[in-house]
């Protein structure tokens, strides 16, 4: 088990070791930030003009229940803003990837790349696709998604694993995903400029506690229209909501 309780597998390590080794074989002089290796001081990393943010495993409970709902995730910041990203998904064999100013793409396990775009829509519209994790919150046992499902107008909700949420709003096939409940820097920061450049958003919704206290109104800091921010001082996330095209 990881220190927050979450488990930890070969797969992890062994992942995490081919990606730092690839990462530094390209980029000797680029710092890898990565759920599997050591957290330097923020003395340290503030420094950073570029560095890496990877999760060698995304899903690791769905990677152990062998629900094929688990990714890759390797991502380059640039200041505290997510520059381009890659999420495969070793199931399906996709590979998505984007570049800031470049668009999203996706490669299937054929070879075969397309360029992906998030879905516009007005957040009034009926029946709007909301995606939730399988693991943590969802609108049956959170107050919080509760209270967020239930501003939009009969929408249909499902619940899958790891960064295949975001993923899903990036191409289309969901409108909305709202993350009420902890994550780190490395489960967003890859898909996070995949959704950007797809054209959606990634927007910060109030802090959070590890153990999933909310410590501010999200609400209030939604309507902030904050874009998220990386390797800072705590590498814990705030509360996100991933958003597809909005019509305004």
């Amino acid at each position: 088990m990881k220190g927050d309780e979450s488990p930890l597998t070969k797969a992890d390590t062994e992942s995490n070791r081919i990606i730092c080794e690839g990462l530094q074989r390209v980029s000797p002089h680029v710092p890898i930030i990565s759920e599997e290796n050591k957290t330097l001081p923020h003395s340290i990393r503030k420094n950073y003009q570029y560095c890496w943010v990877v999760d060698p495993l995304d899903g690791t409970k769905e990677f152990i229940k062998r629900n094929g709902e688990f990714t890759v995730m390797i991502g380059l910041v640039q200041g505290s803003t997510a520059v381009l990203g890659v999420v495969h998904v070793p199931v399906s064999g996709k590979t998505y990837y984007a570049v800031a100013g470049k668009g999203a793409y996706v490669r299937d396990a054929a070879g075969s790349t397309q360029q992906v775009r998030a879905k516009e829509f007005a957040v009034s519209d009926p029946g709007l696709v909301l995606v939730g994790s399988t693991s943590h919150a969802n609108p049956t046992n959170n107050t919080a998604m509760k209270d967020f499902v239930e501003l939009f107008d009969s929408p249909q909700f499902s619940s899958y694993g790891s960064s295949l949420k975001l993923l899903m709003v990036a191409e289309g096939t969901a409108h909305v995903y709202p993350r009420l409940a902890p994550t780190m820097e490395w489960d967003s920061a890859a898909a996070d400029i995949i959704v950007k450049e797809a054209g959606g958003v990634v927007l910060q919704a109030g802090r959070i506690t590890g153990k999933g206290e909310l410590l501010e109104d999200w609400k209030d800091v939604l309507m902030k229209e904050l874009p998220m921010e990386y390797n800072k001082e705590d590498l814990l996330n705030p509360c996100f909501v991933v958003f597809g095209k909005r019509r305004t």
